[in-house]
C-alpha cells in the first residue's frame, strides 16, 4: 500500500504545526498540506496534484463550521476520509460527522500516542478494505479495525479527576515544570499523592523528570509536561 495523503486543517498556527509533525511521525502517513481556514482547506484540495487520501478536520474554523466543509466537499464529490480533531463533545456533532463520512474523532488536547493509534487504526482498516470481502466474518474484521478499545484503567489508588487535576497543573506550568510539593500545594493534596500522579505521567510518557540541584540537602525532582514521544507510549 502507498503511502496515504493528509490534509491537516486547523486554525491555530502552533496546533497545525503539531498535527503535522504528529502525522508524519506515523509510518506510512505524509502531509500532502496544511490549512488554516474552510477556504483555504478548498483551494488544497482543488490544487491539480491534490490526491487527499485522510483529512485531519478541526471543526470549529474562522470561517465556518468544519462540518458545513465536510458538506461542501461531499457536494463537489470529495471522497477523502476524516478524522475530526475537536474539543466538540456535542454527540449530535458526532452522528453528523458520521453521517459525512468522519471516521475517527479525537478530543482536544490530547497526546501524540492517542492520534497515532487513531492513524494506524485507519491504515490498517484501508488495507483490511481493500478488494473483496470473502464474507461476513472479513467484512467484520475490516470494521473493526476502526474501533478504539476503551481506556486503560488507572492503577490502584489514582482518580481520573485527579489525574486531570495534577495534568492540567504541569501542562500550564510549561517549560519551567513542578515539584511535587508544588503540585501538592496548588492543588491541595499531599506531596506524596502528588508524586504518584506525576510519576504515572512520566510512566506513560506524557512527563519527564530531572533533578533540582542548587538547595540544601537532596535534590528534589522537578516534572515537566512532553505529551507523548513516537517512541514511546
Amino acid at each position: 500500500m502507498t503511502g496515504l495523503r493528509v490534509l491537516v486543517v486547523e486554525d491555530d498556527p502552533v496546533a497545525a504545526d503539531a498535527h503535522r509533525l504528529y502525522v508524519e511521525r506515523v509510518p506510512g502517513f505524509t502531509v500532502a498540506a496544511v490549512a488554516h481556514s474552510r477556504a483555504a482547506a478548498v483551494r488544497a484540495l482543488a490544487e491539480p496534484d491534490a490526491a487527499v487520501d485522510l483529512i485531519l478536520l478541526d471543526l470549529y474554523l474562522p470561517d465556518g463550521h468544519g462540518l458545513r466543509l465536510l458538506r461542501a466537499l461531499r457536494a463537489a464529490g470529495h471522497r477523502a476520509d476524516v478524522i475530526a480533531v475537536t474539543s466538540a463533545r456535542d454527540l449530535e456533532v458526532v452522528r453528523e460527522g458520521v453521517s459525512l463520512g468522519v471516521v475517527q474523532y479525537v478530543l482536544k488536547p490530547f497526546a501524540f500516542a492517542t492520534l497515532r493509534d487513531r492513524l494506524e487504526r485507519y491504515r490498517d482498516f484501508r488495507e483490511a478494505a481493500g478488494g473483496e470481502a470473502g464474507g461476513q466474518d472479513e467484512v467484520d474484521r475490516a470494521l473493526a479495525t476502526l474501533r478504539t478499545p476503551q481506556p486503560a484503567a488507572l492503577p490502584k489508588g489514582l482518580s481520573a479527576p485527579t489525574l486531570s487535576a495534577v495534568t492540567t497543573a504541569l501542562r500550564d506550568a510549561g517549560a519551567t515544570g513542578l515539584t511535587a510539593s508544588a503540585t501538592g500545594t496548588g492543588l491541595g493534596i499531599s506531596r506524596i499523592t502528588a508524586r504518584r500522579y506525576l510519576e504515572h505521567l512520566v510512566d506513560t510518557a506524557r512527563a519527564e523528570r530531572a533533578p533540582q540541584y542548587g538547595q540544601v540537602g537532596r535534590p528534589e525532582l522537578r516534572y515537566r509536561w512532553t505529551g507523548s514521544r513516537p517512541d514511546q507510549a
